[in-house]
């Protein structure tokens, strides 16, 4: 597996090994470090190798609890009878990438501790269960970057693995290019 990621993959073997590590043992990772150092496209290869479902979610300061795990939305039946339906969020999947997680706001950061610590989720009254396996790999910008906001204790709790991403080396770099 690892051969085929590096097809794709320059370098990062040691962030390759703590994600795969991360995964096969059923944890969580935190990927840490400044934009551009291909950590979506770490996770999108290896969810692509793995065969299994995966849903990005980027984080922004106007995210919404509901936009990760669901809501439930009014229908009208053709006999005029109204219900709720609940419509799943980008958090039903196999490999969750939460990417930038520390550009929203704690409460909405904390929508995904429920789903990491339990792999169910609860909306309104109903607990769902997502499916298995369920893995969140989440990417975030060293904290003193403007627009960030601490992760909260919980949160950081739930990752088995904070993997420091850095620039490649010279090398790394030509074969890149």
């Amino acid at each position: 597996m690892v051969e085929e990621l590096h097809k794709v993959i320059v370098g990062q073997d040691e962030v390759i090994d703590q994600i795969l590590a991360a995964i096969f043992t059923g944890g969580h990772c935190l990927l840490v470090g400044v934009p551009g150092l291909a950590k979506t496209l770490v996770v999108s290869t290896i969810a692509k190798l793995l065969d299994v479902n995966f849903r990005r979610i980027q984080f922004t300061p106007d995210l919404m609890p509901s936009d990760i795990t669901g809501t439930n939305v009014l229908e009208e039946s053709d006999t005029g009878r109204r219900e709720f339906r609940f419509v799943e969020g980008p958090v039903f999947t196999n490999i969750l990438l939460a990417d930038e997680i520390n550009r929203t706001p704690p409460k909405t950061q904390s929508a995904l501790l429920q789903a990491m610590q339990e792999r169910e989720v609860t909306v309104g009254q109903t607990t769902y269960k997502l499916p298995e396996p369920f893995f969140v790999i989440a990417t975030q910008n060293p904290i003193e970057q403007e627009g960030t906001y601490p992760l909260p204790e919980a949160q950081q709790d739930r990752f088995m693995f904070n993997v420091k991403v850095d620039y490649p080396s010279l090398e790394e770099e030509e074969k890149i290019l």
